[in-house]
């Protein structure tokens, strides 16, 4: 089945070591559709301006055949739970995954307005065929931790990866060959 991917990026986008740039490359050479926009304003963002572009991302996902999978990180992933309410049918995801959101501002307080995400149960199970949520146990982006700020409240399928810091590329997060096989439907998880 073709599959067709939007990756969602955090505060200042994904540097060149980071698995969100890693798995663009990967799926693009297994004839995947991607995109992997570069959201406004990525060092001082604000929440309409980014809801806006992924308004017009989830449009363009939905508009081909196969599988329509959302790879979300750290300020993407509040971002996505933002615009829950949002979904509609016709742009409806099969799979969402939410790497690492931050759960305060304390460290950049150019996100406050992203923090607390306006999200439900409801609303989040409404928004896609499956959500799962990946974190650690010691991010310090969300230090009362992700499985229990989002996990538990949202209703989501949660992989805890102990010292795995935010996810990114600080953390050793490049090539992520788990992710790569449960973005192409081998595997259950992505924890390695």
């Amino acid at each position: 089945m073709p599959q067709r991917f939007l990756i969602l990026h955090g505060l200042g986008g994904s540097n060149a070591g980071h698995w969100q740039v890693w798995i663009a490359g990967r799926l693009r050479d297994q004839g995947a559709w991607v995109s992997f926009p570069e959201l406004p304003d990525s060092d001082a963002p604000q929440l309409s301006a980014w809801q806006e572009v992924l308004e017009r991302e989830l449009l363009e996902l939905a508009d081909g055949d196969g599988e329509r999978v959302i790879l979300a990180h750290s300020l993407g992933a509040a971002l996505w739970l933002w615009h829950t309410s949002r979904v509609d049918v016709h742009t409806r995801p099969h799979r969402v995954l939410l790497v690492a959101p931050p759960c305060t501002s304390l460290h950049h307080p150019e996100i406050a307005g992203f923090l607390p995400v306006d999200a439900d149960r409801s609303t989040v199970a409404g928004a896609a065929g499956e959500t799962r949520l990946v974190c650690a146990d010691d991010d310090p982006h969300c230090p009362a931790g992700a499985a229990a700020v989002y996990g538990e409240p949202l209703g989501l399928e949660v992989e805890l990866i102990p010292g795995a810091g935010h996810l990114n590329s600080d953390a050793g997060y490049g090539p992520w060959p788990h992710l790569e096989a449960w973005c192409l439907g081998r595997r259950p998880g992505v924890a390695w």
